[in-house]
């Protein structure tokens, strides 16, 4: 049996709980900007466990950097772990290893490779939508000008603004507002994009398919045809061949 990488045997091997730590993360994240009236301690806890969760994942970096072997091609490959371990205002992103791990067990499940990335597009919708919808609640609630007040108007309008369907009755006023705004705009376009090519690639796969089954089976039929001739040759060549042998018994029998 041929030996895995040290490398990925740590990815496997931290999968799962590197995701506990990231649901961890996205609930420490969720409570004090969902509830901004609770209690000192819940927030130090929370703080806490995002400053917990960010160790992890910066050690979880490192290791892997280690376990490589070509250092300065996986800092080139994976700059987004580097830009999350680096920067802690944007290590939500490293919440994307929940796609990963989907990917994974759709892979297991041997399912094709259109559904595992129609799973990988799903998580990222969802991830995208509650931390921008999170984020954007942090920043307009207290803005003057702001409309986007409650939980339920940052989700309303993370969907639209992601969507590119942009009703207009509530968006934000401030300036990191409305960068969070570009930000979903532009992942809502490409997520777009990524599930009609997704759905255009399943319709060619399957008309492949097809067309190749067609060849068979006409391959298959023209076979089948030469076949039959041949067959139909010889019996004719056979029956041929008994004419002429009751034909010369026939003229032998007066002489007898």
């Amino acid at each position: 049996m041929t030996q895995l990488p040290a490398q990925t045997r740590w990815e496997r091997l931290t999968q799962w709980p590197l995701l506990a730590l990231a649901v961890a993360f996205a609930l420490a994240y969720a409570v004090p900007v969902v509830h901004p009236g609770a209690e000192s301690g819940v927030q130090d806890v929370c703080v806490g466990v995002e400053w917990v969760v960010w160790g992890a994942f910066a050690c979880d970096y490192l290791v892997r950097l280690a376990l490589s072997g070509e250092r300065l091609l996986f800092v080139r490959t994976h700059w987004m772990d580097l830009l999350a371990v680096v920067l802690p205002l944007i290590q939500p992103l490293r919440l994307l290893r929940v796609v990963s791990t989907l990917a994974l067990v759709g892979r297991r499940a041997r399912m094709a490779p259109q559904i595992q990335l129609t799973v990988y597009v799903g998580g990222a919708v969802v991830g995208l939508l509650m931390f921008g919808s999170l984020a954007v609640l942090e920043v307009e609630r207290g803005a003057p000008a702001g409309n986007i007040k409650t939980l339920g108007d940052a989700v309303w309008w993370s969907f639209t603004t992601m969507t590119t369907v942009g009703y207009g009755d509530h968006a934000p006023t401030t300036g990191l507002g409305r960068l969070i705004a570009v930000g979903l705009m532009l992942s809502g376009i490409a997520l777009l994009g990524v599930v009609t090519a997704n759905i255009a690639a399943w319709f060619i796969s399957r008309f492949e398919r097809d067309d190749e089954e067609e060849r068979r089976q006409t391959a298959l039929l023209e076979t089948l045809t030469q076949e039959v001739r041949a067959l139909r040759g010889q019996v004719t060549a056979l029956g041929g061949g008994t004419e002429c042998v009751c034909g010369q018994g026939a003229r032998r029998a007066p002489l007898a």
